[in-house]
């Protein structure tokens, strides 16, 4: 199985599904010239429910592209995947919090970077899978549409985390450092998989475990500025 390898990361994200289009408000952050005139319009607490909002989407649709992807393409023996992918990912390495503890102890700044940084470090690797799957012969469309949809949208969800850097820590736009990623063989493919289905299958794991972060650090930082007394269930 192939490895993505992640020298640096910083970029942007999210939005809607169709099915979910008359569910939720789009995160539009841009005007005909490209501004952020309209995100920096919205008052912060209606803008972090909009960004949670669309994280929670983008987790859904993870959640449905790894379903999709595990049915079409992967013996049932091989769903034990799902639980050892964690190690694999090429965002393990990044200096984010991982258990509760540390999770709780980090502050509202590094809550946002956090999820900048994981919003950044996935825009490259899903164009990538985005590819790779539509070579596939029997990819259904709905997987293929999810995908896309992802990678489309992960722009929209970092323009939503930038002004919310900006309204919370007075901080200017961060600029994004050079994302590169290359792909190494493994020694040992798996017999019972194609390696391009396993490496494939990796990349879907990991992308819904880090969706799942960075909805949880966002309804972390709702809660804490809504002064609740306990946020200990995040």
């Amino acid at each position: 199985m192939n490895r993505v390898k992640v020298l640096q990361a910083w970029l942007w994200c999210v939005s809607l599904w169709s099915c979910w289009l008359s569910h939720a408000v789009p995160l539009d952050c841009k005007d005909e010239t490209g501004s952020l005139i309209q995100c920096t319009s919205i008052s912060q607490e209606k803008l972090l429910d909009r960004v949670i909002q669309h994280a929670e989407l983008i987790y859904r649709v993870s959640e449905e592209s790894c379903t999709l992807f595990e049915d079409m393409f992967v013996p049932y023996p091989l769903y034990a995947l799902r639980n050892q992918g964690g190690t694999m990912c090429h965002t393990k390495p990044f200096p984010i919090p991982g258990s509760k503890t540390e999770i709780q102890q980090i502050s509202d700044k590094w809550l946002l970077h956090s999820v900048l940084m994981l919003v950044q470090s996935w825009m490259e690797p899903l164009v990538y899978l985005q590819t790779t799957l539509n070579r596939y012969d029997d990819a259904p469309d709905a997987l293929l549409n999810k995908t896309k949809w992802v990678s489309d949208k992960l722009l929209s969800l970092e323009q939503g985390v930038v002004v919310l850097i900006r309204k919370m820590l007075d901080e200017g736009i961060l600029t994004p450092s050079i994302f590169e990623h290359s792909l190494t063989p493994d020694d040992e493919p798996s017999p019972e998989i194609p390696e391009s289905v396993l490496r494939d299958y990796n990349l879907l794991i990991c992308f819904k475990k880090d969706a799942h972060k960075m909805e949880t650090f966002l309804k972390l930082l709702k809660c804490r500025q809504s002064n609740k007394l306990s946020c200990l269930s995040y």
